[in-house]
Order: C-alpha cells, then sequence, then structure tokens
C-alpha cells in the first residue's frame, strides 16, 4: 500500500507569482486576468497524505488483447517522462454528450460555432463573465449520446425559439443533466447553479461585492433547468481521449481502447460472483428503474466513452476511471476504496486494460506505473508523494 497526496487548485509557486502580481497591480486586482500559467497549471504541489491503496505495475494480461499500435517519426509515445502529477488542475469536468467520436481541433468550431461547448466557453473561459483562474473547470465534448436531443440541425439552433437540447455529465460531481438547450438562460443556469464555486479563492477578497456575487454558486439558479439533475448513482464511467481531429495518437488509442474497456468489462458480468453490465446508447433521463434493475442483479453498471482533448497527447492512451461515491467493494458490503474518485492514467495500451478492470474498477487499487492523478468529489487533486 502507498499513499496518495491531495494538492491544492494551484501551485505554491503559482500562488505566490500571483501575490506578487497583485500587489503591484493595485487597482487592477478586481479584473480578474490572471497570468496564463494559472489556468494549466499541472499537479506539483505538496498536500497531506491521504490513504490510497496502490500497486507498483499492472498485471500482465490473461486475455488475446489487441496489439499496441506503431506511430510515425514524430508521434512517437513518450514513455521516459514520469506521470505522477501530470494532470491539469481542474475543479469540475463538464461533458457534453455529442454522439460523434470525433471532433474539429478546437471543438467550439464544431457545427460552425454553433454549440454547447461555445457557449459555456464564453461564460466560463478566458474574459468570461464567470471566468475564475482558482476555479477551472474543464469544458469537454464526449461520444456519449444524449439523452434528449432536437431534432434541429446545429447549424439552425442559433436562438432561444429554435434550441438545440443535449444532455451533460458532471464530474466529479457524479451528476448527469439529462436535458440542456441552448438557450442562453439554461446555459447561463447550470454554471450558476452547478459549476460555479461555493467559496472563493482569498485573493478574491479585494474584488467588488458585485463581482465576488457573480462568482459564487447561486443555487436558485436550478429551478431554471427544465430537464432537472440527477445523481450517477451505480455507474462506473470510463473516458478515453479519442480526439483525432487534434491529434493522431489519441484518435487511434481512443476506439481501440474502447472497444477493449467494453469486452474486458463485459466478460465480468459472465463470471461467478457480483457482474458488470455494460450500457451503451443513451443514458435514461431518470434513472432510478435503472438503478433497481442493477441492484436487483447485483450488478454495477459501466460506461465507455470517447472524450476530447485533456492534455498529454504524448502519454496516449489517456484514460480516466471514475467510481460513483455511493458504490460499495465488488465483493463486500463496504465502500470502494475508490468510490467518488476519478483516477487519470497515461501510456495505457490495449494490453493495460485487464488490469486496469481487475485492480482499479474491481478492486480500487491505484496502478502507479500509469498514474497521471485523481480528483476527488469536491475537486481535491491527487497525486502520488514524491
Amino acid at each position: 500500500m502507498s499513499l496518495l497526496r491531495p494538492l491544492r487548485h494551484t501551485s505554491r509557486v503559482a500562488t505566490a507569482a500571483l501575490s506578487a502580481s497583485t500587489a503591484r497591480a493595485g487597482a487592477q486586482r478586481s479584473s480578474n486576468v490572471a497570468p496564463s500559467f494559472l489556468r494549466r497549471t499541472y499537479a506539483a504541489a505538496r498536500g497531506a497524505p491521504a490513504a490510497f491503496p496502490t500497486i507498483a505495475t499492472c498485471p500482465s494480461p490473461t486475455c488475446s488483447c489487441a496489439p499496441t499500435p506503431s506511430f510515425p517519426e514524430g508521434f512517437e509515445i513518450d514513455h521516459t517522462t514520469p506521470l505522477n502529477g501530470l494532470m491539469p488542475n481542474h475543479a469540475q469536468q463538464v461533458l457534453i454528450c455529442t454522439g460523434k467520436d470525433d471532433w474539429p481541433s478546437k471543438i467550439e468550431d464544431d457545427d460552425n460555432g454553433q454549440n454547447h461547448a461555445a457557449m459555456l466557453r464564453d461564460l466560463i473561459g478566458r474574459g468570461g463573465p464567470y471566468s475564475d483562474p482558482f476555479h477551472n473547470i474543464s469544458v469537454l465534448n464526449a461520444s456519449f449520446p444524449p439523452s434528449s436531443s432536437s431534432s434541429t440541425p446545429d447549424h439552425e439552433a442559433t436562438n432561444t425559439t429554435n434550441p438545440k437540447t443535449t444532455s451533460i455529465y458532471l464530474l466529479p460531481d457524479f451528476k448527469y443533466v439529462p436535458s440542456l438547450s441552448s438557450d442562453p438562460n439554461h446555459v447561463k443556469a447550470l454554471v450558476k447553479a452547478h459549476l460555479l464555486p461555493e467559496k472563493l479563492h482569498p485573493v478574491h477578497n479585494h474584488s467588488p461585492p458585485a463581482k465576488r456575487e457573480a462568482l459564487l454558486r447561486d443555487p436558485s439558479y436550478a429551478d431554471m433547468l427544465p430537464g432537472g439533475i440527477r445523481d450517477i448513482r451505480n455507474e462506473v464511467i470510463v473516458l478515453i481521449c479519442g480526439h483525432g481531429g487534434r491529434d493522431q495518437r489519441c484518435g487511434v488509442y481512443g476506439p481501440l481502447l474502447r472497444s477493449e474497456f467494453e469486452t474486458r468489462l463485459a466478460e465480468q458480468g459472465r463470471q461467478q460472483g457480483p457482474g458488470i453490465e455494460v450500457l451503451k446508447g443513451a443514458a435514461a433521463p431518470d434513472a432510478g428503474e435503472k438503478d433497481v434493475d442493477l441492484e436487483k442483479k447485483g450488478v454495477w453498471g459501466a460506461r465507455v466513452g470517447l472524450i476530447s482533448h485533456i492534455g498529454g497527447h504524448k502519454f496516449a492512451g489517456n484514460v480516466i476511471v471514475y467510481i460513483p461515491p455511493g458504490l460499495k467493494s465488488y465483493d463486500s458490503d463496504v465502500p470502494h476504496p475508490l468510490a467518488g474518485h476519478g483516477i487519470w492514467y497515461g501510456r495505457v495500451e490495449p494490453k493495460h486494460v485487464e488490469g486496469i478492470v481487475q485492480e482499479t474498477i474491481k478492486k480500487g487499487n491505484v496502478i502507479k506505473e500509469l498514474f497521471r492523478g485523481g480528483i476527488k468529489q469536491g475537486g481535491e487533486i491527487l497525486r502520488l508523494p514524491l
């Protein structure tokens, strides 16, 4: 057993740099403009240790898995850089269900710029009215189909009278929004009710009261989401970067690993004891009946999807495993060791998938050789001690 250590959302060096910059800025303190490096800071700070089960290496496969792909010169996989801590700091990932397996290099450009990613980044991205460098939100596209979608083509869904509708995952909050239209009021409601922080970083103490109020979460906006929001209870979510429009390494690894994960997870449903049911298609708007059905069967649900760029093409395949907070251990009634966590892995090859399913998903062990970082429900970032 080893330990993982939580991190703050910015490094001590970055915080010191910002403090000095803030002191020099004087009257400009309320501008909410921060150095660009704070927006994509990689985990590198110290923190108090938290007990976390680990194993050193991924077990060798017992199955016949797909071969490891090769890449041309200039697109090699980096097998030398230590992975620990190499994940961008963020408080939340917003997954937009597109039903597509790939997107343009910049997802905001999809469908001629008429999409939910563009709308969200206009609000919370750099320069947006709710931008906060100490509460980074990662907006991603996902291959999952939406539970509820309009028949309106994206390029026609440009106003409140003819909006496009999709579904949204919020991780590691483990929430699912079955229906979010492109009505600007609905998108703003999602941001205000579920994405902004409940407490601001102390640097905002120097901002005007109106600015601080604008950057804080306001639960009253939740009533403006027509489809509501529900908890993710019994579904393990496996996300794989498959953004071929951004980098061919992820474009090759994404579909390959998705198929491998679905195969290895499905095998668990055919073994003695508790099983895993691979869930495909759109999630139910109200998952109450599905949750009860899974509980009666004594199985977990597992959903595997591709996502857009998360950073670190050279570490492909990049995989995130989210274990819902209420999940029990695979062979007992005690909480799963990784319940409420997201575990980031890099350099994942098909030969590693069986080991990830057995060790991380079933047993709750973090595989050190593949570990890029982790995040807990609430946004606490984790890394292995150096």
